[in-house]
């Protein structure tokens, strides 16, 4: 097929719409363009529940054992589970899934051993160029033997892995409502779940590509408001809705009302820094919430802070050495899960800190929650670098307010911040604002969006 590939790959992987932007030729080519780039002699896959994974995912596998490589498919698997089997084994890895994205969507997350991340820096753009090279005559002919393509079952192994790094044994009996949408929860929690003392309330735990019930997105509050309503109904201690591929989770108090996902990172970095002596760095990115950094220090920590994206945080997780970081998107990193990130292990930390004592989840977080956030709020501009400037030039200068451009424009007062950051892929300005009142957060979001869309 003739393809885009500036359309298909992305900053940290290959997505687009199946069989219009990519289909099983094209995937055999990155097969054969990933083991070149990354010089692995064997490799591991993993797919979610699409439709259109377990073949795009085989013709992978075809295209890396043409060229020597030895693939070992662990099948149907989380994010996290592929990136459990990359760092167990110490293969590079790729997964097939287009994480919360519609049905028709598929793509690719590509590591090295150990989990490290294959983003356009590290790889991904040499492998675009081989890709390109190759479409239309084909990868090269490789002189190598053949490698083997052989199945291989890491669910009991991922779990085990997980439930190693977090002591669950003393928690109180507790009910929990999940919510997989239709994606890797429901292949995963069962299993990771087992045998601890909860009641498992399964919503949509049944695997379809198709997603009949809801997006598997659930930073969108339309995704969660049939797990929001279940938790009343069941009276239970709290609620958890994972994405698609199951490596973000997000969660609800037993009053059904969302938890931020900075109010999660908060409660994990402070456990996490516990079981480490009260000693570790904590990254966290930009648009999280001041808890965060404040939450670190109180407990001994050094909180670093990154620009927004997974391959920043990997990467200063592994300069670092970091401990744990976390994103306002719900994406959780441990340094003993190779860096990588693992919304299962952070739902575990949360299971471990309610069932640990005999408070609601709602009072167990208010301590972590001590602002009050807009939320990402997204503008359609003609001129994202114009608007940026505007705000500049609105705001610098004036008394007690500092500007740093680490990640598009953040605005910083005494009693409030906001940020505003291109989108790389559409033509949007990012702003995410925060304030110690409703009122201050009101105002200042207020402000900044006019002059965003002026």
């Amino acid at each position: 097929m003739t393809a885009d590939l500036s359309q298909l790959v992305k900053a940290y992987d290959v997505r687009g719409v199946v069989p219009d932007q990519w289909d099983e030729t094209l995937a055999e080519l990155f097969g054969a363009a990933f083991v070149q780039v990354t010089g692995a002699d064997a490799i591991v896959t993993g797919h979610d529940m699409r439709p259109s994974s377990p073949g795009l995912s085989r013709a992978f596998a075809r295209g890396a054992a043409a060229r020597g490589v030895d693939v070992t498919e662990i099948g149907l698997c989380s994010t996290d589970q592929l990136y459990y089997a990359s760092g167990a084994f110490g293969l590079a890895g790729a997964m097939f899934t287009a994480s919360h994205n519609p049905a028709q969507y598929n793509g690719i997350k590509m590591c090295r051993p150990g989990a490290a991340p294959v983003g356009q820096d590290t790889g991904l753009s040499e492998i675009r160029e081989l890709v390109e090279s190759w479409m239309d005559s084909g990868a090269p002919t490789s002189d190598a033997t053949p490698g083997t393509i052989t199945q291989r079952d890491t669910l009991e192994d991922y779990s085990a892995h997980l439930r190693g790094l977090v002591d669950l044994t003393s928690i109180r009996p507790l009910k929990v409502v999940v919510d997989a949408g239709n994606g890797m929860g429901g292949h995963t929690v069962p299993t990771v779940f087992a045998g601890l003392p909860l009641t498992l309330v399964p919503m949509y735990f049944e695997l379809d590509g198709t997603f009949p019930n809801h997006e598997a997105n659930p930073l969108d509050p339309a995704n969660i408001v049939d797990l929001q309503k279940r938790v009343r109904e069941e009276d239970a201690d709290l609620g958890i809705a994972f994405d698609g591929d199951a490596d973000r989770c997000f969660v609800v108090d037993e009053r059904g009302e969302p938890v931020s996902p900075s109010a999660i990172t908060a409660l994990v970095a402070a456990r996490e820094l516990a079981r480490n002596g009260g000693k570790g760095t904590v990254i966290h990115n930009l648009i999280t919430s001041w808890s965060v950094p404040e939450v670190v220090r109180e407990n001994g920590g050094t909180p670093v802070r990154t620009r927004v994206g997974h391959s920043f945080i990997k990467a200063e997780m592994a300069t670092s050495g970091a401990i744990f970081g976390g994103e306002h998107s719900a994406h959780y990193y441990f340094k003993d899960f190779w860096n990588a990130d693992t919304g299962m292990l952070a739902a575990l930390h949360v299971l471990a800190a309610l069932g640990g004592q005999e408070g609601t989840l709602s009072a167990l977080v208010a301590q972590y929650d001590r602002y009050v956030g807009s939320g990402e709020i997204n503008s359609t501009v003609d001129d994202q670098a114009g608007r940026l400037a505007a705000i500049k030039a609105a705001y610098e200068g004036r008394e007690d307010i500092t500007l740093d451009e680490l990640d598009g424009l953040t605005v910083t007062a005494t009693d409030w911040w906001f940020n505003v950051r291109p989108s790389n892929t559409e033509p949007l300005l990012r702003l995410n604002a925060e304030a110690r009142d409703e009122p201050t957060m009101t105002k200042v979001r207020d402000e900044a969006l006019a002059i965003i869309r002026g």
